[in-house]
């Protein structure tokens, strides 16, 4: 028999794994609230942004519910929805940023050196886009994400605009577009132009340093926006049924 590739698996598939079968295994029950981020991660020695993560997958997957200022409540089973398979490696939403992060930094500080006058148009553009479109919706994604592309394209290179473009799109992906439906409303999305166009003005002042610390920081308010506690800190004993509703 030929041997297979092995692949590593993420550390939140591995937490929303052991989370599963704890519910499967009937320790925590129909209706019954899981601990808290803040008490799983402590107990796995491991950062609450990779819980949340874990508890995303199981969400999408229908394992459990999220009430905000509650707490995390195992899903009634008329609720599951068909698991997604346990190989899938889909990227968590904080690896994401992290990537963008990087990659996106090193980026807008070569535009700052090299941007031209129709560069700074089309970058331009995009924002005026942005502070005319209500946030969420699938067209204010549109024009965040042409923003990002237009830094990229500043450098001239098809497979930097390709790179950007595909990791923004990441944000289309189950376990992304979940968290974003918790914290993403008007007031993020100003905050996220305001960003934005600290960035710009960096790029058109042909500073390479503030370029790259501005868009890291972007997507640095990002992750801490997206890490927002989902208010269950204070919640009761996370046996404590949950009530109607």
């Amino acid at each position: 028999m030929p041997l297979e590739a092995v692949e590593a698996r993420r550390l939140y598939r591995q937490i929303a794994d052991q989370l599963r079968a704890l519910i499967d295994s009937g320790e925590y029950s129909v209706g019954s609230r899981l601990p808290t981020e803040r008490d799983i991660a402590e107990q796995l020695k491991v950062s609450r942004p990779t819980v949340r993560e874990a508890l995303i997958a199981l969400e999408v997957e229908g394992r459990v519910r999220i009430r905000v200022g509650s707490g995390i409540y195992v899903s009634e089973p008329a609720a599951l929805a068909s698991p997604l398979p346990a190989t899938a490696m889909i990227e968590g939403p904080f690896e994401l940023l992290r990537a963008r992060e990087f990659i996106e930094g090193v980026i807008a500080e070569q535009a700052a050196r090299v941007a031209k006058p129709e560069d700074i148009a089309r970058i331009d553009d995009s924002l005026h886009a942005m502070a005319n479109t209500q946030h969420p919706g699938d067209v204010s994604m549109v024009h965040d994400r042409a923003f990002h592309v237009a830094v990229a394209g500043c450098l001239d290179n098809a497979v930097l605009v390709r790179v950007v473009g595909e990791l923004f799109d990441q944000r289309l992906n189950p376990y992304f577009a979940k968290l974003a439906h918790y914290f993403e409303n008007p007031e993020s999305w100003r905050a996220a132009l305001s960003e934005h166009q600290a960035i710009r003005e960096a790029i058109a002042a042909r500073d390479p340093e503030a370029a790259r610390i501005s868009m890291r920081e972007h997507l640095m308010r990002s992750q801490e926006r997206f890490a927002q506690s989902f208010g269950t800190e204070a919640a009761s004993n996370p046996r404590t049924q949950a009530g109607s509703g």
